[in-house]
């Protein structure tokens, strides 16, 4: 049987997830046919990477995108690109008549999601939004929970996320601190959380009411904490006075680092270990949301980028009960071919159950071995074999699922801005009538 061809767009950090098990472990059913990326190194360092880990001839590298899809002719193309420029290879791709696999956000804000769906439309293609946290067993549990109905129907949602200042900081260090580049982490990270949310309660977003500003990270609030020591330096890899700093990063240390990023600056230009206390981020580090769905349900969350720990908590009411949700886990950087732990520390999650009138229960939650308690490998799974477990969970999520959650980020971008409630429909309007998210593809 004809292997499916696979060709990726943007070979940073994030790409390995997708391009090594269809090299390894699915190499019967998929085939890496090209790898595209402005920066010749850092398209040469996976060839060679890939050539080296898994004995294969070196994958067709380009510069030139379109090239690569006439040449190549892949059936799909993996978009792995900085959120900003989604939109741009999602909509040739689909025009050039390939299925689209995106990485999370799907794209920024509603403009650029309003050329997506359009290119969907018009070409008939696929679009699929890769949310990993839905994969991971503790979510799953919840999400299970829910529609078995162990706390009737949802009523209220509370949910507290907490980055620490090891990945919460590295945030700071990228691309990401810029809002035109990330939509903010409230597009950028969040739309995991307001995706696991959604997909919870099997709820569309209908209205989002936000606060939020920079006064962690940035220039001008180290200086007000009497920290301007630690501004004085505009990177941290070969700066001997930032050695003492505990936002230090050394990309020089790191293989992946230094072979990804550091070796391509005179290229690229672009500097991924950048002060986290400069003056000219410009994205939030402390944001707070209400949220109202169609189905009335409503919602409450925060995101914390500086915590001295990372995890969340989660508290889900309904008119039969409550569910309570806590994980604590070590923080990692994404370095090029792997997850670099930063922090020690052995992941915990607690979940309990509790009915009305009842005492709390403690559920058992199943252990797997693999990154995102093995969510990464059952995800890898559905999208690149050709017969995959049954997914009873419906754990899948297309281009409409995807933009479920980035427009809460977007309203919340909205919102900030004008200190106003913003109405999602008024933005990008998802199947006017349709109340639940297994409505939309």
């Amino acid at each position: 049987m004809k292997r499916i061809k696979y060709a990726a767009v943007g070979t940073g950090g994030r790409i390995p997830m997708f391009i090594d098990p269809i090299v390894s472990t699915f190499r019967d059913d998929a085939e890496l046919v090209g790898l595209c990326d402005s920066s010749q190194v850092r398209r040469t360092y996976h060839q060679q990477r890939l050539a080296r880990e898994y004995g294969m001839a070196p994958v067709p590298a380009y510069g030139d995108f379109d090239r690569m899809l006439r040449e190549q002719k892949p059936d799909v193309v993996i978009v792995c690109t900085p959120d900003y420029l989604h939109r741009e290879y999602i909509v040739s791709s689909l025009d050039f008549g390939t299925d689209v696999i995106s990485e999370k956000p799907l794209t920024t804000d509603a403009g650029k999601c309003r050329a997506i769906f359009d290119a969907v439309e018009r070409s008939g293609r696929k679009v699929r939004t890769t949310f990993n946290m839905r994969w991971t067993p503790g979510v799953s549990k919840v999400r299970e929970l829910i529609s078995e109905g162990a706390i009737g129907r949802v009523r209220h949602l509370d949910c507290e996320y907490f980055l620490d200042t090891s990945h919460g900081a590295d945030y700071f260090r990228r691309w990401h601190n810029q809002k035109a580049c990330s939509g903010g982490l409230l597009i950028h990270k969040s739309t995991h959380h307001f995706d696991i949310l959604n997909w919870w309660i099997d709820g569309i977003p209908a209205l989002v009411f936000a606060l939020g500003d920079l006064v962690f990270y940035g220039k001008k609030n180290a200086v007000e904490r009497g920290e301007e020591a630690r501004t004085r330096y505009p990177r941290y890899t070969g700066t001997a006075e930032a050695m003492d700093d505990p936002f230090f990063l050394a990309m020089d240390t790191d293989p992946a680092m230094r072979e990804l990023y550091l070796n391509a600056e005179a290229e690229t230009g672009y500097i991924r270990d950048r002060n986290v206390f400069r003056e000219d981020i410009d994205i939030e580090d402390s944001m707070s949301l209400l949220i109202k769905y169609r189905s009335g349900v409503v919602a409450t969350y925060s995101l914390n980028a500086y915590s001295p720990r990372e995890g969340f908590r989660v508290s889900i009411s309904g008119d039969g009960g409550r569910i309570e949700c806590a994980e604590q886990h070590a923080t990692h950087i994404i370095t090029g071919d792997r997850n670099i732990e930063t922090r020690s520390g052995e992941h915990s999650m607690n979940l309990t159950v509790q009915k009305l009138f009842s005492p709390a229960v403690d559920i058992e939650i199943p252990k797997h071995d693999g990154s995102h308690g093995g969510g990464d490998l059952l995800l890898q799974e559905q999208i690149f074999s050709r017969h995959p477990a049954p997914d009873l969970l419906k754990r899948g999520a297309g281009h409409e699922q995807g933009a479920a959650s980035l427009l809460i980020g977007a309203a919340a971008n909205e919102s900030m801005a004008t200190q106003t409630p913003i109405v999602i429909d008024d933005l990008f309007c998802l199947r006017p009538g349709v109340i639940n998210l297994s409505g939309l593809v």
